[in-house]
C-alpha cells in the first residue's frame, strides 16, 4: 500500500505583505472614495463650511478650498490617494471643480456598490459609465453658451462665482474686477489662438489693512527693499539690470592659505579687495543702469558705491521673480558682471520703493510690456491672506478657462439636474443592464445640487422634486439659489461658470470611479513598526485623516 502524500503549503507572498481580494478589496476601495468624498460634500457651494487643517508641526490652514484640503490631508488608504490624485489633475487642467469632481466619484462608487449587490459585475457597470460620461460631456457642448473676451460683464459674473464659496466673496464685485482686469491684460493672440500667460500674473501677499485694500499693480511688485539708506527711493525713466551674480569678491575653488607679515601687506590685500568691488560697481555705471536686481548677494562696500552713484539696488531677489522682471522690462538675466552690456538693460517708467503695512516693497511700474501685472492682497491676518490667495487663483484660473475655450453655462447645480434628465432618456436606447449603470450615474450627477441643498439647510427631498419638475418643464438653469434657500433661475441670478469645469469634473469623476471598479486584487506591504497606520490594506478602517 502506498504512502499518503504530504501537503506543503505554497507561499506566494512573504510574511510581510497583506492580500485582500474580490469583493473585499472592491468594498474596502468603495468606502475609501465615499469617505473622502463626504469630507468636501459639506463645503460644497456659497453655504459651504470651512475645513481646519493641523499638520504635525501644529500649523493650522483654514479653508474651503478643495484642491488645498486634499493636499494639506494625511491619507493612508491607497484607493483614497487615487482619488486625490485625479482630484489634482482636475486642478491643474481647469484650475477649480476639484471638490465636484471627488464628491461625484464617491457617489459614483456608492451607486456602483447598489448595483454590485444586484449582482451585476462590474465590467458592466463600467461600461455604462463610459456611455454616460460620453453623451453627458456632449449634451454640455450643446448645452453652453458662447462668450468672448470682450464681454467683460460675463467674465466678472464668472469670477463673482468662483469667489462666492470663499472669504473673499464678501468682497466679490471688487475682488473679481481686478481678476478679470488682470487675465485680460496677460492675454494676447497667436496664430488665431487666444492665449492665456497666467505666469506674468504675480501675487504678492501683505498682512495689514483689510481686504478691501487688495489692489491691481500694471507691473511687478517685488517684496524687497533698497540695500542701502543712500540709494534713492525713486527712480523714473529706469535702466534696469538683471544680475544671477553675487556683487562681492568670490572665494576661490581652492583653498588656500595667505600669509600676512606687515601691516602694509594688509592694507595692499584689503585695498585690492576693494578695487574688484568697484570695478564691478563702475561697469554697472558705465552701461548706464540706474537700478539693479541682483539674485544673490551684494557686499556693504558694493552697497556704498551704488548709492554714490545713485543707483538703486535690490539683492537677493527670487528667480522666479527675476524671470517675471525679465519678462516684464525685457531685460536679459546676465551670470557675470563681465558680460554686462547696454543691450541687456530693460526699462520701465518707474522704479519706486514704497512702505506697505510697515514693511518697503519695490514696485516697478510701466513697464516695456505691458503684460506684466501684480495683484497685491491686503489682509488682517496671514490665514486670511492665504484663503485670499487661494480665492483668487480659483477665480484667475475659472476667467482664463472662459477666454481659452469661449463656453459658459450656469451653476447652482442646475447643469447636473438637467445633464440627468436627458441621459435618464438616453437610457432607454440602451440594453437592460447597462441602462442601470447609465441610470445610476443620473442619480449621481443629482448629489451636486443635494449637496448645495442640504449644505444650505434646505429640505433636499423637496428641492430635489421642485428642480426635476422644472427641468422637465424646460427651464434648464433652475438651480440651487443657496443665498436665499430657494429654487431660482441661475442664469438670472448671474451665477455663470465655465462649460470645461463641469465636463473635465464629470470625466474626472467617472475616470477615478471606473478605475476604482477594476480592481479586484489589493497587494500592500505591511508598515514597520513605528511608521505610523496599523499596517496592510483591510477594511474602511485603515482609512486615517491627519
Amino acid at each position: 500500500m502506498a504512502e499518503p502524500k504530504t501537503l506543503y503549503p505554497i507561499l506566494v507572498l512573504p510574511e510581510k505583505y497583506t492580500r485582500t481580494v474580490g469583493r473585499d478589496a472592491l468594498r474596502s476601495n468603495i468606502m475609501a472614495a465615499i469617505i473622502i468624498g463626504e469630507i468636501l460634500k459639506t463645503s460644497l457651494g456659497p453655504r459651504g463650511m470651512d475645513k481646519m487643517l493641523v499638520d504635525e508641526l501644529g500649523d493650522i490652514t483654514v479653508t474651503n478650498d478643495g484642491a488645498t484640503i486634499l493636499d494639506e490631508m494625511q491619507v493612508e488608504h491607497p484607493a483614497a490617494k487615487l482619488i486625490i490624485e485625479i482630484a489634482k489633475t482636475q486642478d491643474k487642467e481647469v484650475g477649480d471643480g476639484t471638490k465636484r469632481s471627488v464628491v461625484l466619484a464617491g457617489e459614483l462608487l456608492r451607486q456602483a456598490e447598489e448595483l454590485l449587490e444586484k449582482n451585476i459585475h462590474p465590467t458592466i457597470i463600467i461600461e455604462g459609465y463610459k456611455r454616460a460620461m460620453q453623451f453627458v460631456e456632449g449634451e454640455v457642448g450643446k448645452i453652453a453658451k458662447d462668450v468672448s473676451i470682450d464681454d467683460v460683464e460675463t467674465l466678472k459674473k464668472v469670477a463673482k462665482s468662483a469667489l462666492s464659496s470663499k472669504i473673499a466673496g464678501m468682497y466679490a464685485d471688487k475682488i473679481a474686477s481686478l481678476v478679470v482686469d488682470a487675465v485680460r491684460k496677460v492675454t494676447y493672440e497667436e496664430v488665431g489662438k487666444l492665449i492665456v500667460d497666467l505666469d506674468a500674473i504675480k501675487i504678492e501677499k501683505r498682512v495689514g489693512g483689510g481686504i478691501e485694500n487688495t489692489e491691481l499693480i500694471d507691473g511687478v511688485v517685488i517684496d524687497k527693499e533698497r540695500v542701502h539708506p543712500g540709494m534713492p527711493k525713486v527712480v523714473r525713466d529706469a535702466k534696469i539690470a538683471l544680475i544671477n551674480d553675487a556683487l562681492e569678491v568670490k572665494e576661490t575653488e581652492t583653498d588656500a592659505r595667505i600669509n600676512i607679515t606687515s601691516p602694509e601687506q594688509l592694507e595692499a590685500f584689503l585695498r585690492k579687495e576693494q578695487e574688484m568691488i568697484k570695478k564691478m560697481v563702475d561697469k554697472i555705471k558705465e552701461i548706464g543702469a540706474n537700478v539693479v536686481f541682483v539674485q544673490k548677494g551684494i557686499d556693504d562696500l558694493a552697497a556704498h558705491y551704488l548709492a554714490k552713484y545713485g543707483i538703486l539696488a535690490v539683492r537677493r531677489v527670487k528667480k522666479s521673480d527675476m524671470e517675471k522682471l525679465a519678462k516684464a522690462t525685457g531685460a536679459r538675466i546676465v551670470t557675470s558682471i563681465d558680460d554686462l552690456s547696454a543691450e541687456d538693460l530693460g526699462h520701465a517708467e518707474l522704479v519706486e520703493e514704497k512702505k506697505v503695512a510697515d514693511e518697503n516693497m519695490i514696485f516697478v511700474t510701466g513697464c516695456k510690456n505691458p503684460r506684466a501685472v501684480t495683484i497685491l492682497i491686503r489682509a488682517g491676518s496671514e490665514h486670511v491672506a492665504d484663503e485670499i490667495e487661494r480665492s483668487i487663483q480659483d477665480a484667475i484660473k475659472d476667467v482664463a478657462t472662459v477666454i481659452k475655450y469661449g463656453k459658459v453655462i450656469a451653476g447652482g447645480g442646475a447643469i447636473e439636474v438637467e445633464l440627468a434628465r436627458r441621459l435618464r432618456e438616453e437610457a432607454k436606447k440602451h440594453p437592460s443592464k447597462i441602462q442601470l449603470a447609465m441610470l445610476a450615474f443620473a442619480d449621481a450627477l443629482e448629489a451636486i445640487p443635494a449637496a448645495l441643498a442640504e449644505n444650505a439647510g434646505m429640505d433636499t427631498i423637496e428641492v430635489m422634486a421642485e428642480l426635476r419638475a422644472a427641468h422637465e418643464q424646460g427651464k434648464i438653469w433652475y438651480g440651487v439659489d443657496a443665498i436665499n434657500s430657494k429654487v431660482a433661475d441661475m442664469w438670472e441670478l448671474n451665477v455663470i461658470e465655465p462649460a470645461n469645469v463641469t465636463t473635465q469634473a464629470i470625466k474626472s469623476a467617472t475616470e477615478a470611479a471606473n478605475m476604482i471598479l477594476k480592481i479586484d486584487d489589493v497587494i500592500a506591504a505591511v508598515r514597520k513598526e513605528g511608521e505610523g497606520g496599523k499596517g496592510g490594506v483591510g477594511g474602511e478602517e485603515d482609512l486615517e485623516f491627519d
